[in-house]
C-alpha cells in the first residue's frame, strides 16, 4: 500500500506539473507583453523549469518503490516532498489559495508522506 501511495503521488505530480507548463505556454506568455523579447524567453525557460523538476520528481516517486537500497527510497521521498512542499506553499501564498495547483501539491506531498 504504501508503494502504491508513492506511485499515486508521482502520477499527481507529473500531471500537474503539464498542466502548469501547458497553462503557462497557453494563458500566461500568450498574453503577456515582456520587453525586451530574450527576456521573456528567459522568463519562460524558468517557469518551464519548475515543470521539469516538478515531472522528474514524480518519476521519482513512481520509480521509488523499485530502488533496492531503503536510504535511496528515504532521501528520495524527503527531496521530492520538501521541493512540492514548497511549491505548494509559495503557489498558495501567490495566489491567497485561489489558484489550485497547491491542492494538487499538497496531495501529492501528503501521499508521499504516507507512502514514506
Amino acid at each position: 500500500m504504501r508503494d502504491l501511495m508513492l506511485q499515486i503521488a508521482g502520477v499527481i505530480a507529473i500531471l500537474t506539473a503539464l498542466v502548469h507548463g501547458v497553462l503557462g505556454e497557453t494563458k500566461v506568455f500568450a498574453n503577456a507583453t515582456i520587453e525586451p523579447r530574450r527576456l521573456r524567453t528567459l522568463i519562460r525557460l524558468v517557469w518551464q523549469c519548475s515543470t521539469v523538476a516538478w515531472i522528474a520528481g514524480g518519476v521519482l516517486l513512481v520509480a521509488a518503490p523499485h530502488v533496492a537500497p531503503a536510504t535511496a527510497r528515504h532521501w528520495i521521498v524527503v527531496i521530492v516532498a520538501a521541493m512540492y512542499a514548497f511549491g505548494a506553499l509559495a503557489n498558495a501564498c501567490a495566489t491567497r489559495g485561489r489558484h489550485p495547483g497547491w491542492m494538487a501539491l499538497a496531495l501529492a506531498v501528503g501521499l508521499a508522506a504516507a507512502g514514506y
